[in-house]
């Protein structure tokens, strides 16, 4: 099983994905979790840090192939195996926050990133088993930030109408490919329950 947790950074998705995977590690099934796009492969983390810390100023088309690639070694090395040896991924966020910061954000073309990711990685990562989108309010996202004293990124440290284009766009993207919209503004365990909910009743 391959599940995806999404949203901008705040929205409490690797809080999520890692109680998910305790939940599933309780049961003694195999769970992997990813960090999307590093992981803990250091080939994708250098990718990554090429686009986040470096300073470089990245062309937006440029950021959406380093994401690519290294999605690619992340998905071939470590989530393909484990799922092909009968285990659950767990992945905070996916190519759904490439459209997000990099099509709705920064200007590529959303079926440009699509076409691309479809050429580059099989269905099974195209189409999640269950996909989850956490949205809260701009608001809550930077007093959540703020109080984790979270250090700022290349995409965090864009001025605020870059973070209203991104926040807006996860609920278009929820509706386009058919992914379950949650208000992340509630407890921990609140937005727990909804996930498993969803994914029992299935």
């Amino acid at each position: 099983m391959y599940v995806v947790i999404e949203g901008q950074d705040g929205t409490g998705k690797s809080t999520q994905a890692e109680l998910l995977k305790k939940h599933y590690e309780a049961q003694g099934k195999q769970v992997v979790l990813l960090e999307e796009p590093d992981g803990d492969l250091p080939q994708a983390h250098d990718l990554h840090d090429m686009i986040l810390t470096r300073g470089y100023h990245l062309e937006p088309l440029t950021n959406v192939l380093l994401f690519t690639a290294a999605r690619v070694e992340l998905w071939h090395k470590i989530a393909e195996p484990a799922l092909r040896a009968g285990g659950i991924v767990i992945s905070a966020r996916n190519y759904w926050s490439t459209l997000a910061y990099q099509g709705y954000g920064e200007g590529v073309s959303r079926s440009k990133i699509i076409r691309l990711t479809k050429s580059m990685l099989p269905d099974k990562y195209i189409h999640p088993d269950y996909g989850f989108i956490l949205t809260v309010s701009d608001a809550v996202r930077l007093a959540r930030q703020a109080h984790r004293g979270k250090a700022t990124e290349t995409f965090e440290a864009k001025p605020s109408d870059f973070q209203q284009k991104v926040n807006a766009a996860y609920p278009k993207i929820a509706k386009e490919f058919n992914l379950t919209l949650i208000d992340a503004s509630g407890t921990i365990d609140e937005i727990f329950a909804t996930i498993k909910q969803q994914i029992h009743s299935r």
